[in-house]
């Protein structure tokens, strides 16, 4: 049974792509010519990983008032009861073990370790009643990352992909970035390798948070790296007179988007939390939700057109007050902090922040006082992006 963030979903799998980093250091057959960047392999090495194939999509409105989006994906399936819709006049078999808190949202409650989220849902949507048909973790995965039932036949691109491949980047930063990791299906389907996120493979909640490969090479100044990278340009430009396959056209894709991070200051910067003032990072909380969450903003106030992030583990088959009372403060503290400061900033109107999960848990307490996978209805919360303020959507039963 393999782990995700320290944590085991039930049926011994997890649905994340997260390799170590060192399995692609070796990738590239121009690997001879030791041009001292590996940031370029490993972009290439997870698209070969990933096996994507280079089909083309039919082109995607681009209207709509969001500019960015930060997706929150909570892995394992988080239940609606516990979190935003609480079923506090129901039995207690069905209410569950906790209480609620009030919102700003007049007549509206959250589950009670909401306390700080509850205090900006005037800032929210939250939509009561989403269902799909999917019970298993992949396949409700599957469904909530890309927007798509799952096929035998085919993996769909994931949101960030499609938003990576209409839009491309801005500045010197990926348009897709996955926090710490790609998570299951957000990877680009059958779209081209180009447009898969780039993954950080450490994670910003650490104390020793470093993104690797940002930097020039030690003993390599920018004169040496402008050099190398000519040099490298001859040698592309003789294979792409022999062979103009989707592999290689995809390869250049990733060395272009490498050289521009490591060569531009302001790409190194929004990576480096530790830039934030004191005050900022407590706000947030000095843990894995906040680390992630900050690093979050920080990427889409420097150009970065999407992030995804995970959080936890909620696949709560039992004991689910004390699963509950552990992880859901931190994700309220630097949820609400997330929110109020974009707010603060003037970046939350053009950015949609978005907390989903791959399906709920069912609405009776088990004999193992947690809940079982549940897709027949769930809640997922919305912020800005154009989203209304203040607003409960739809309704499960009470």
């Amino acid at each position: 049974m393999k782990k995700q963030s320290g944590y085991q979903f039930c049926g011994g799998k997890d649905h994340a792509f997260n390799p170590n980093r060192r399995d692609f250091l070796s990738v590239g057959a121009l690997g001879g010519l030791s041009l001292g960047l590996t940031l370029g392999d490993l972009l290439t090495g997870e698209a070969h990983a990933a096996g994507e194939d280079w089909k083309d999509v039919a082109k995607q409105s681009k209207t709509g008032k969001a500019k960015n989006i930060i997706q929150i994906h909570l892995p394992g399936g988080s239940c609606h009861q516990e979190t935003f819709d609480p079923k506090y006049l129901a039995p207690q078999e069905y209410r569950g073990p906790l209480g609620t808190v009030n919102t700003t949202i007049p007549g509206e409650k959250f589950s009670q370790y909401f306390a700080k989220t509850a205090k900006i849902a005037d800032k929210l949507t939250v939509i009561r009643s989403l269902t799909h048909s999917e019970a298993a973790h992949a396949r409700g995965t599957h469904n909530m990352m890309t927007g798509v039932r799952p096929s035998p036949a085919t993996v769909f691109p994931s949101i960030g992909s499609i938003v990576s491949h209409e839009f491309g980047p801005r500045k010197s930063l990926p348009p897709y970035v996955a926090v710490p990791s790609q998570t299951g299906y957000g990877g680009t389907g059958y779209l081209g390798s180009a447009y898969g996120p780039f993954s950080l493979g450490a994670d910003p909640g650490s104390s020793s948070f470093k993104v690797r490969d940002l930097a020039l090479p030690s003993g390599i100044d920018d004169k040496r790296f402008a050099k190398r990278r000519s040099m490298r340009s001859i040698v592309d430009a003789h294979f792409s007179s022999l062979e103009k396959a989707d592999a290689l056209v995809g390869m250049d894709s990733f060395y272009d988007r490498a050289y521009a991070m490591i060569s531009a200051p302001e790409a190194r910067a929004a990576f480096d939390i530790n830039k934030e003032p004191a005050k900022i990072r407590d706000r947030y909380g000095r843990n894995t939700a906040g680390g992630r969450l900050l690093l979050a903003r920080r990427l889409v106030e420097s150009g970065v057109r999407m992030v995804t992030t995970t959080y936890g583990g909620w696949d709560m088959h039992g004991n689910i007050a004390s699963s509950i009372k552990r992880q859901v403060p931190p994700l309220d503290q630097a949820f609400a902090a997330l929110i109020s400061d974009l707010d603060e900033r003037g970046m939350l109107d053009d950015t949609l922040v978005m907390i989903t999960s791959e399906f709920s848990r069912t609405p009776k307490i088990n004999r193992s006082a947690g809940r079982d996978h549940w897709p027949k209805v769930m809640s997922v919360v919305m912020a800005g992006g154009g989203m209304k303020r203040g607003y409960i959507h739809g309704a499960s039963d009470p």
